[in-house]
């Protein structure tokens, strides 16, 4: 029962929580927490679901982002809600360009696949520098600065980062319930027993690295109408590779709720670590992280506890069984009472 009501109650948490806590500076980490949960959602359908590791669809946050620049100048879009509408072409565009790129680099398997997209990464990298006609360079892009007040600024795009947050996880577990899902399962099992089983491999990893670009693009428009200014340092940062696959690991790869998980804990620590002026100390927290996981939580944190805690309270019940039928007081007060 409570693991039925229980993503209806964190929604409703999550809707709520910036109408308590108004602080503008938490209500700006809830927009970033937001932002990078559903980039790991959408990366855990590829990494977990079906065992393939990008470490280069950071690029795609990129591309998110200045197609929506790029698009609301060409298009003369006011600021206010109208950019929103516009994250939608902006994964768009992103799943097209996608589609090349993920078929070139799935023709090789999961070690040989990190490092092309990694090189894929790089290579974008150096077109958001050299391509000034449409980025601008190093010296920026200016996204549409809306004209809320600063009291209200946060509110708008924390309730889309939800909105796209709970639509990217729809989406996540209709794949992970469907058959499409079961093929990637298959696929991150053993990928020649899933193809002589019957499995589109090709296809199906194809659609996986396409899905995953759509959102994560998404994701990277919603963040650069937030922080107004597009530079590519930000935007092509391969840590934003490392963040997405940490979450997951984090809270667990291939579950539906583990990179939310992972992501409410990595990115509120990581803003807290830059207000508190140690921008750089997330890094090591990275680091020291992703060493614990390995070590001691394989599995990640939600599926180590949903494995370890029956046991746990099974044998927590034994010890207070055992101590009951150990004390004679006990039972004889226990043979009265009866």
């Amino acid at each position: 029962m409570i693991r039925k009501w229980s993503p209806l109650a964190l929604l409703v948490l999550s809707i709520v929580f910036p109408l308590v806590f108004t602080n503008p500076v938490v209500t700006t980490i809830g927009v970033f927490t937001l932002i990078y949960a559903t980039m790991a959602s959408a990366w855990n359908i590829l990494g977990g679901y079906s065992g393939y590791i990008s470490l280069g669809h950071a690029s795609f946050f990129g591309i998110g982002a200045y197609a929506v620049a790029i698009l609301a100048k060409a298009w003369n879009v006011s600021p206010g809600w109208a950019p929103f509408a516009l994250l939608l072409v902006g994964g768009l565009v992103a799943a097209i360009i996608s589609v090349p790129f993920g078929y070139l680099a799935l023709r090789t398997r999961r070690h040989t696949f990190v490092v092309i997209t990694i090189a894929y990464f790089f290579i974008f990298q150096l077109l958001s520098y050299n391509l000034t006609g449409l980025t601008n360079g190093s010296s920026g892009l200016p996204m549409p600065i809306p004209t809320w007040s600063s009291g209200f600024f946060n509110y708008p795009f924390y309730y889309v980062g939800l909105a796209l947050l709970v639509l990217t996880l729809c989406v996540s577990w209709w794949v992970r319930h469907s058959r499409f899902g079961l093929g990637l399962l298959a696929i991150r099992d053993d990928e020649d027993r899933a193809e002589g089983l019957g499995v589109k491999t090709g296809p199906s990893k194809l659609a996986a690295f396409v899905i995953a670009a759509f959102f994560i693009a998404m994701a990277g428009g919603l963040y650069g109408y937030f922080v107004t200014y597009l530079y590519p340092a930000t935007l092509f940062n391969p840590l934003n590779d490392l963040a997405m696959a940490l979450m997951t690991f984090t809270g667990g790869i291939g579950t539906l709720s583990g990179p939310i998980l992972g992501a409410f804990i990595i990115e509120p620590a990581r803003q807290i670590f830059a207000i508190a002026g140690g921008a750089s100390l997330y890094l090591i927290m990275y680091g020291a992280l992703f060493l614990v996981i390995i070590l001691l939580l394989p599995d990640g944190i939600w599926p180590s506890l949903r494995r370890k805690l029956p046991q746990w309270m099974a044998t927590r019940k034994n010890h207070t069984d055992d101590a009951q039928n150990a004390n004679p007081r006990n039972k004889a007060e226990e043979e009265a009472s009866v």
